[in-house]
Formats: C-alpha cells, structure tokens, sequence
C-alpha cells in the first residue's frame, strides 16, 4: 500500500491505485458509483455494468459502507463527479468488510447523540467536521510548542503518580502503589516549581492531570490535559504576558494551518485570533461590575469565588479574553505569594474567556519559611511535601507561572457545545470505556 495515490492527487490519464473507505454507493441500474474516502477526501469510482467484468461489478457493489477497500484503475475527466474527476476500476479488492449495521452514520446523513458518538469514537472521527477538531487541536498544540520554545523554554515532563496531592483536598484519586498509597496526579505544579530552581529556569508541560472531581457539566473532565508555564525570576505581571503570547499562537496556529478544516466547521468567516492586549481587572474590579449589572441574587463581597453564572456575566461585559488579578489570599493555593505590601492580596490570576476560566496562575513563593506558613495557613501537613520545601533552602530564585486548561481551550476556540467533543476518548464520573 505504500505506493497507493491518495484522492487529492489523483489526475486525469493517471493509472492510480486508491486506498480508503466505501463511503457511498449509488446503483442507478445500467450504471453504478462508488465514493472512495481517505484522509485527503473523496473520489467517485464509475462502473459501467455492461463493459465491465461481473465479478468486479459485483464485488464493488456488494461491499458494504465503510469496508475498507482498495481500487485500481485510470482517472478521468467527469466535472459532474464530485471532485471533477473519476476513476474506471481494473480490479476493487475488499479489504476489510464493514458490517452493514453500523452504530452511527459517518456520512453525518443521521445525527447519533453524543454518548452513542464517543461510544463508536473510531466510526465518529471519520466524520470531516470531527476530525477537523482534532486537527484542529494538534495544529494548535504544535504552534504553542513552538512559541514555548521561542520564550527560551525546555519541555519537561513530570510524574502522574505521587506520594501527595498538589493542592490536596478530595480531589485525589487514590491507587495502590506496590502496597502503598499513592495518587494521579492533579497538577505538574509541584515539580515545575523544583525545575525552575534547578537551572533550566524556564520549563514548559504539555500533558495529563487528573481530578477526582464530582462534577457532571459540559465543562469538566476528570483526565485532562493541561499546559503548564514556569520561569524564574518572573513575576506574576510577565507570566501573564508570556500567558497571552500563548494562547494567541494557538489561535495564530490554527489561522495559518488549519483552513480546510476551518471549513470543515463552518468557521471560516467567524474564526478570528485575538487582537491586542488582554484586558487586566483586579478581583475587586471584577465584583464591582458583576454587582453592576445585577443579574445575581446575591451581591458578591471580598473572598467569594466566582460562580459559572458570575462568569458568564462578567464575560459578557468584557467580551474578550481577560485577566483577573490580585484574587484574595484566602482562595488561592498555598504557593501563591502574596504582595508585599498587602498580605490579604495575591498576586494569584486567572485568565478566562468570555464563557469560562482557560489558565489559573500567580507568582510563587520562594521563600522557604513563608512557604511552610502557607502549608500550615491551608491545613495541609509541610513534613508530607519535604522533598518540595526543602528545596527552597538551597537558593529558590523568584519564579512565576501558570497552567492552561487544554479542553478548555479548543472547546472555546472553536464554540463547542461540550468539553467532551475536544477529547478522543473523554474520562468523566461515567465513562471509563473505551
């Protein structure tokens, strides 16, 4: 199969063997097509019944939809075809039989619901405006890869499994270790921080996390991807500006390279990347205009967390990527620092599209004594997290960073209706197959 042509390529007066899927077959009598689908698209195969040898008319009209099959044959002018071309076969082999009852329609002719969709993942992806997403998602993953390099950073990769949570908490999923207890990890956070101190100073993570959390919504996964940043001596206003280079080159990425299935989806015209810099509101600033509009029951005060209903309120004040900064000491993780002039105040920040948060990150702090007061502050043991604190006696630069939800980003990139479209096989408090 090596020296098989794919669809894209075939041209007139070629003698061509093509490779793919039965996508179509339309038996109009004294004449019969098949449409042929690989990766690069379709192309129509003509049988003339009374031209042609019975058993190929046979075998080709007999294959079922989406047997994979091979075609041979010259290709020829036909601007009534599909791609204005077609192929007159000299032999069709039937490669792998399809059942004729399929779970889904991959000509997308019979919409399948979304469990029915992730329960046939395969059959689904060869649908063009699923796949698309998945292009879509890499073409996106290269660009931030890039871009990562070009802000000076080495790529890491960290332990999934762990002797002690990140953050702690009843988000831990427990396993045995060798007749220990051990857990998957939440986040690389732990261990960016260890590498930025180490001499690399500047590192970034493309890779699972995984969150034992109940919810149930559209927007939450339970093994996720997440895309981490770090950086000695940054602070937190620099990790945001290195946050928005990122995710533009996301955007920038998928405008460059992913056209065709831009199209796929229907987003050619509305698909835009983001212009100019992210608007940058303090937590309090971000009460205030949620309060102003009142569409809340409750007036939010100092501390609260925001609420999915918050954000969609402020999200749609701002219209646009933003960043909310200077979050209260209180609600932010025991590694963020504080300002120091306002121990209340964080220099923790989150920066979310319009419909939700995309990226949690702050300032660290590298002091190793403030450290371990924010452990005991949170509740949380500093003896289990030795092999992290005690690194921060041995000369811990400033360092700051964030961690970008990767679902999260091709979910609002492209206006998904749920998170689960932007995963192959998606891990939630339901699914665990396939």
């Amino acid at each position: 199969m090596d020296d098989r042509t794919y669809t894209a390529d075939a041209e007139p007066g070629d003698t061509v063997t093509v490779a793919g899927w039965v996508h179509e077959i339309r038996d109009l009598g004294g004449i019969a097509f098949i449409i042929i689908r690989d990766t690069t698209g379709k192309i129509q195969v003509k049988f003339e019944k009374d031209e042609m040898d019975d058993d190929l008319v046979e075998t080709g009209l007999n294959a079922h939809r989406e047997s994979v099959v091979a075609v041979t044959g010259d290709v020829e002018d036909e601007e009534r075809a599909p791609t204005g071309v077609e192929i007159v076969p000299d032999s069709l082999d039937v490669i792998a039989e399809a059942d004729p009852e399929l779970p889904l329609d991959p000509s997308g002719k019979v919409d399948a619901e979304l469990p029915t969709r992730l329960d046939n993942r395969t059959l689904d992806l060869r649908k063009p405006e699923v796949k698309a997403i998945f292009e879509i998602r890499a073409a996106a993953l290269e660009a931030v890869r890039d871009a990562f390099r070009d802000l000076g950073c080495t790529e890491i990769n960290t332990p999934k499994i762990v002797a002690t949570g990140t953050e702690g908490g009843t988000e831990l999923f427990p396993i045995t270790y060798f007749g220990q207890e051990a857990f998957m990890n939440q986040s690389p956070q732990l261990f960016k921080q260890l590498m930025v101190g180490s001499g690399l100073e500047r590192v970034f993570e493309i890779g699972p996390i995984f969150r034992a959390e109940e919810h149930n919504t559209p927007r939450h996964l339970n093994e996720a991807t997440s895309i981490d940043f770090e950086s000695a001596f940054y602070d937190h206003r620099e990790a945001m500006d290195a946050c928005e280079t990122i995710v533009k080159a996301a955007y920038e990425g998928v405008a460059e390279n992913c056209q065709d299935q831009l199209e796929a989806l229907d987003m050619t015209e509305e698909f835009e990347v983001p212009d100019g810099d992210f608007p940058r509101l303090t937590y309090e600033e971000a009460l205030e205009k949620i309060n102003a509009t009142g569409e809340l029951d409750e007036v939010l005060v100092w501390g609260d967390d925001l609420s999915t209903e918050a954000e969609h309120v402020l999200g749609d004040e701002v219209g646009e990527h933003y960043f909310i900064t200077d979050w209260p000491s209180e609600i932010k993780p025991f590694y963020i620092k504080d300002h120091d002039d306002d121990a209340e105040v964080s220099t923790g920040f989150d920066m979310m599209h319009p419909s939700m948060e995309l990226v949690s990150g702050g300032q660290r702090e590298h002091r190793y004594d403030k450290l371990v007061d924010g452990f005991e502050q949170q509740g949380l043991d500093p003896e289990a997290f030795e092999y992290y604190t005690k690194m921060f006696k041995y000369g811990m630069p400033p360092h700051a960073g964030w961690g970008l939800g990767g679902e999260r980003l091709i979910m609002t990139m492209l206006g998904l209706g749920n998170i689960r479209e932007a995963v192959l096989f998606p891990r939630d408090r339901q699914r665990l197959s396939p």
